[in-house]
């Protein structure tokens, strides 16, 4: 069983990519399950046509320690499990220690246990801010990450403060970086961009996830691209990402890099002045 943690900047489009690239690897035969690390609880929408799935948090609330698996993993597009950690009550507690209950919980419940599983997925939210999002890093969760990342600033700064966060973990927890997704905002020169930000951190940028509407058009459908519109070519394209992560053999610590390099990478391309 492969365990593959996606991290990245808020926003940057993290939940999409990893359902849309869940669902290419699904269509070439794997089991899959999918654990949503996000207090909004949209990690598996689109795997599971927009149910709002109750989350491992909200079940604790309501039934106490009286819960079984199959109160929190439910069966999604192509027979993906989905599950979601959710959050605490807004202005109360912390998402992070709730992640860290909801991983616990899944272990202690059996749900690593199937042996029919190829992989595991934990969609995590944002930057590495604190220890409970860190969690798929830490003690074997996960062993692999992949970061999405754009041409922006800020996702390049999130990216290169992710791998600071690997390099913490990569002893004690065994995780490996497989590479940068960049999810296009379209921005100029950035696919040359990443592919050099990539090589400063020691990694390869696996994939370049080119911007389309048909992206928008699945989401407000409830499904992922593959399932919405399967002969479209951006779903030729999810396809091409599962195949690559599913055939990576590249797996390294990364070498963060200072600001200074950033903003002047930045500055080389134009986007800065």
């Amino acid at each position: 069983m492969r365990k593959i943690a996606i991290y990245g900047k808020g926003g940057i489009g993290k939940s999409t990519t990893t359902q849309n690239t869940v669902a290419g690897l699904v269509e070439a035969g794997n089991k899959i399950m999918v654990v949503g690390c996000d207090p909004k609880a949209d990690s598996t929408r689109l795997l599971l046509n927009g149910l709002a799935q109750k989350t491992v948090l909200d079940t604790l609330r309501e039934e106490g320690e009286d819960v079984i698996l199959e109160d929190v993993l439910k069966p999604g597009y192509g027979g993906t499990l989905c599950t979601e950690s959710g959050g605490p009550e807004p202005g109360v507690g912390c998402a992070g220690r709730g992640i860290i209950t909801s991983i616990n919980l899944l272990e202690q419940l059996g749900a690593y246990d199937n042996e029919e599983l190829d992989y595991v997925f934990y969609d995590v939210l944002g930057d590495v801010v604190c220890g409970g999002f860190a969690m798929p890093m830490r003690e074997g969760k996960a062993q692999e990450i992949y970061i999405v990342v754009s041409g922006e600033m800020m996702a390049m700064y999130a990216a290169n403060n992710i791998c600071k966060g690997i390099v913490k973990f990569a002893e004690s927890g065994g995780i490996r970086l497989g590479g940068l997704i960049c999810n296009s905002r379209a921005v100029d020169y950035e696919k040359e961009m990443i592919e050099v930000l990539a090589g400063k951190l020691g990694t390869q940028m696996i994939h370049f996830i080119p911007r389309e509407n048909v992206v928008q058009r699945a989401e407000i459908n409830r499904k992922t691209v593959i399932e919405y519109e399967p002969e479209h070519s951006q779903a030729d394209e999810y396809r091409t990402l599962a195949k690559k992560i599913h055939e990576n053999k590249k797996y390294v610590i990364p070498t963060p890099i200072e600001i200074e390099e950033l903003e002047s990478l930045l500055v080389t391309y134009g986007i800065a002045s």
